[in-house]
């Protein structure tokens, strides 16, 4: 089966933030992502769980999207201009997708 080239961003973000990165995405004309809770975990702060929290206030999310490469510069321009004040973590790795129509 031929498989196409794309990029995977994942944006780990506060959840208090996620409109304002959904919406800077938009603006940039990403037309897909998934938007995934984050349970917990650690980081220069030290260990945190999402348990015990009460509403969205102190949460993570993580919002991924699929690319194809010659897009991912303004995607990360987007992203950056949302996360470069707040918590997060922006990661970038290769993949590759059966349906390259679709990215």
């Amino acid at each position: 089966m031929k498989t196409h080239r794309a990029k995977r961003v994942e944006i780990t973000i506060e959840a208090i933030m996620q409109s304002r990165l959904t919406d800077a995405l938009t603006k940039a004309s990403v037309t897909g992502y998934t938007v995934l809770p984050v349970l917990g975990g650690s980081g220069r702060s030290g260990d945190w769980v999402r348990s015990g929290e009460i509403g969205r206030a102190s949460g993570m999310v993580q919002v991924v999207c699929i690319i194809r490469p010659e897009r991912l510069d303004a995607l990360l321009d987007a992203a950056f201009a949302v996360v470069e004040k707040h918590i997060g973590v922006v990661t970038i790795v290769d993949c590759e997708v059966l349906r390259a129509e679709r990215f």
